[in-house]
């Protein structure tokens, strides 16, 4: 199977029209997180997530194949709505052996919630973009730090520093480059808006 990336939305509706496999697992994978987030946020798990993701999708890829889907908002911002509203009526379900799940009180209204998703990948985008323009050794070594808990000594042993702290020092001024480009790529994005 290709590796396909839509640049747009036409383009994921017409893969999706012709049962393109490729177009399903984009599909799939480019909004789920999202979903993930807002059902974790709001008292579910990991696997009421996945369900209530697949039930949004399969009802979103039979309606646009039988074409009784008048699309008139972004597909994430679709499907967002659907999985808010199948999770609020699990919600419900769930509450009738507990307390009662008011939805005014307990949830954001979908456009904010997707304007800050997209605020916080864009911000996660620009901050990997940065990373890769600090270059190295500074890349690993945040990565080692940051990502894979490394403690100081094994950076220290791992990068050939004399001590602990001179490891920490060269960590630090890795972390001021790294802010630099991060702030210098926001920056630029936004004078060009």
């Amino acid at each position: 199977m290709p590796n396909v990336v839509y640049f747009s939305e036409e383009a994921l509706l017409a893969g999706i029209r012709r049962e393109d496999e490729t177009a399903v697992a984009y599909l799939y994978k480019q909004h789920y997180p999202m979903v993930l987030h807002f059902v974790l946020s709001n008292n579910g798990t990991e696997e009421e997530a996945k369900d209530i993701y697949q039930e949004a999708v399969i009802l979103f890829i039979e309606k646009i194949r039988e074409e009784t889907l008048e699309l008139n908002c972004l597909i994430k911002t679709y499907l967002y709505s659907v999985c808010r509203r199948l999770w609020l009526k699990r919600l419900a379900f769930k509450s009738r052996f507990g307390g009662a799940v008011s939805e005014s009180d307990t949830f954001v209204d979908v456009a904010d919630d997707v304007v800050e998703y997209e605020e916080r990948e864009a911000s996660f985008t620009k901050m990997a973009e940065a990373l890769v323009l600090v270059g190295e050794p500074c890349k690993t070594l945040l990565e080692d730090f940051y990502m894979q808990d490394l403690s100081m000594q094994e950076i220290t042993e791992k990068f050939g520093y004399t001590n602990a702290d001179n490891a920490k020092n060269q960590k630090y001024k890795c972390l001021l480059r790294l802010k630099k480009l991060f702030f210098n790529l926001y920056k630029s994005e936004v004078e060009h808006e």
